[in-house]
């Protein structure tokens, strides 16, 4: 394997999965959707973070890559778990992340800070042309703030704030929550399934 692709046109996601995999797998290449000029839609129709990594790795494997695919999330318990898999589209379309902030401000409005605890959810899925996969997870557990910190990350990383640090995900130096992230969580959980298929 000298190449893996990232399933991604998320700019921010291809970053923080090239830092990773490159920290797993030196010598290869990490290239995006972009790198290899694919530029169609995937439709993530999915109803479990699982389902839509799968069709992400999925599809791009098929053209003859080992492909990596994320897809993750913010699950609010107050809200059931929402936004969830709709965490990109929470204010609708197009994708806002002001918006879906706002959004995820107003439906916490009367909620009381010691139930305002969340967790951001990170599933990575890695195909390979010949059909084989992996699912990996990786989650990390913090609170919703009533007001922004930080001008870091992106999406809901300005209010979710992770208790160990004292600090918002937007608040991290990148390096710091590459440590500590729910995609930090699940390569570590990847890397770990990938040495247990190497044994086999």
């Amino acid at each position: 394997m000298d190449k893996i692709v990232l399933a991604s046109n998320n700019a921010h996601k291809v970053a923080e999965l090239q830092a990773f995999m490159r920290d797993v797998y030196p010598g290869v290449t990490v290239l995006s959707l972009r790198d290899i000029g694919y530029t169609a839609e995937i439709v993530e129709d999915g109803d479990t973070f699982e389902d839509n990594a799968l069709i992400k790795a999925r599809t791009i494997a098929a053209l003859g890559y080992t492909a990596i695919a994320d897809d993750s999330g913010l699950m609010v318990d107050a809200l059931d778990g929402a936004p969830g898999v709709y965490s990109a589209r929470y204010a609708g379309e197009p994708c806002d992340n002001a918006a879906n902030n706002e959004k995820l401000l107003s439906e916490l409005r009367d909620v009381p800070d010691e139930k305002r605890t969340a967790k951001f959810v990170s599933v990575i899925a890695m195909v390979t042309p010949d059909g084989s996969e992996i699912i990996a997870r990786g989650e990390c557990r913090g609170t919703i703030l009533r007001e922004y910190r930080g001008n870091g990350g992106f999406g809901y990383d300005p209010l979710f704030f992770y208790e160990p640090y004292g600090r918002t995900f937007a608040e991290l130096t990148p390096d710091e929550k590459n440590r500590i992230s729910h995609r930090a969580a699940a390569i570590a959980d990847l890397k770990v399934r990938l040495s247990q298929t190497e044994r086999k």
